[in-house]
Parts: C-alpha cells; structure tokens; sequence
C-alpha cells in the first residue's frame, strides 16, 4: 500500500503552524512562523514546510485547517475546530492524557479528553489577561525578553500578589511594584501565579483529571507550567511539540478522513 500523507495547518492569532504526518504516524516535517492570522504568516508556513520536506500540495491526501484563521487557509480541503485538534494531538503524544490546557496568544482552553475525543471544554476569549498576550505586555513592562520570564521567575524569592484580572490594571500593578523597588524576579513570578491562578479557575469548571498536558506557546515558560502546578496541585506535562499539537491534530483527522475517502 502506497504511503498516504497528510497536512495539518494550524493558523492561531499570534503564529502559523504546519505538520506533515506520514501515514497518521510520523511527524516528517514542521514549520512555524511568530506570524498569525491576517498576515502573511500562513502562506509562508505552508510553503516553509513544503520547501523543507521537499513535498508538493499535490502529494498530500488531505489538507486540514484549524486555529482561530482556518477559514483562511486556501490551500485547505476542510476545516475543523481547534479544540477537537488539541485534544487529538495531545492524545497522540500522551495517550494517557485528560485534560489539556492550551494557552495561546489571545485565549485560553482548558479541554477534557477521553480516549482522545473532546468531551468538555472551557474557554476564556473574552480578554487578553491569562493568555500570551498577557505575558508580551507584562515583559514589556518589566523591559526584558518572553523567553527571559521563566528562568528570571525562577530566581524568585517571595511573591508579590498582583491581583487584578485586568491586563491593563496588572499593568499599573506592575509599575507600582517597579516604582517601590520590587525585584523584577519576584513581579514575574507573581505575574505567572496570576495566569495560573485565572487558568485553574477555567479547569475546576471543567473538572482536572490526571494526566494533564499543556500545549500552546505560554508552555514554553517554565515558570507557568511551575505556577499552574502550584495552583492546581497536579503534575503539568509538556513537550517540546508544544506549538505543534493543533496542527498534529488537524493532520490526524486529516488522516481519518483521507482513509475514508479511499475506501468510498
């Protein structure tokens, strides 16, 4: 039987994201672009992934779009929502997984998975506070990089409450504390234990079950996953497909269908 390929794009609002999958088993190709939704960014990921692997759109079974700009992906047979995907992904790289927390750069999911189907969700879109977004104005603020966050949370040695909910208010939050001479180390991880605290309260309405896995970009901080840990009292698993898990699971459904397709 001639080897089927897949292609599962996942365009969220912050960054584009491509798998290719041989066979619904084997990652044989990858990209990502810090560019999302109305820009550029998804037609240079899928040509990225295209020139990378040395494939052609016309090799691919099935090509299937989720995130928050699937209904702009062209190129895509089908589209299917990013919830289903993440569970589906996240399934595949843990079989044992029930719960899956995606934090991304506008929202936050927090998803309840059996066997790898989507069973329950909670979702908070309604404001940037506890998103990625969240954590770019916070650095900002605090004048150093994203990926400086988790190993400066780390040097930490109390916490500094920063409670409102609000971006814009945490904001004002964090100045005050800069203007008092708080350590920027301790404003971090308070600023980590504020997302995870508004993340948790999204999963107990969902109910956490063992194993739990967060996906997204924000998964790339440890001082998060640390906090949420914290904060939800239960182990948060990672990997470093962590960007990757909604476009792999738009090209195992991709996957399916395709198979479907062949046999009608």
């Amino acid at each position: 039987m001639a080897d089927v390929f897949t292609l599962g794009i996942d365009i969220g609002s912050t960054a584009s994201k491509a798998v290719i999958l041989k066979n619904g088993e084997e990652i044989i190709g990858k990209s990502l672009l810090d560019v999302g939704t109305g820009t550029s960014g998804p037609e240079r990921v899928i040509r990225q992934i295209f020139e990378d692997t040395g494939m052609t759109k016309e090799q691919m079974a099935l090509i299937m779009g989720t995130g928050y700009g699937r209904n702009s992906i062209e190129i895509a047979d089908q589209n299917m929502s990013e919830l289903s995907c993440h569970a589906r992904g996240a399934y595949f790289l843990l079989p044992s997984v029930h719960t899956v927390i995606d934090i991304g750069g506008q929202d936050v999911k927090v998803i309840q998975i059996d066997n790898g189907a989507m069973v329950n969700f909670q979702m908070n879109d309604k404001c940037a506070a506890g998103t990625g977004r969240f954590l770019d104005v916070m650095a900002r603020v605090l004048e150093v990089e994203v990926s400086e966050l988790g190993d400066l949370a780390a040097q930490s040695t109390k916490r500094v409450g920063i409670s409102s909910t609000c971006t814009v208010f945490a904001e004002s939050e964090v100045i005050s504390q800069l203007a008092h001479g708080t350590k920027k180390s301790d404003i971090i991880n308070g600023v980590h234990h504020s997302v995870a605290a508004r993340v948790t309260g999204l999963a107990h309405r969902v109910g956490i079950r063992d194993d739990v896995m967060m996906t997204g970009g924000v998964a790339q901080n440890k001082g998060v996953v640390s906090a949420l840990e914290e904060e939800l009292g239960h182990i948060v698993h990672t990997t470093p497909l962590t960007q990757y898990v909604g476009a792999l699971g738009a090209a195992l459904f991709a996957y399916q269908k395709a198979l479907v397709k062949a046999k009608q």
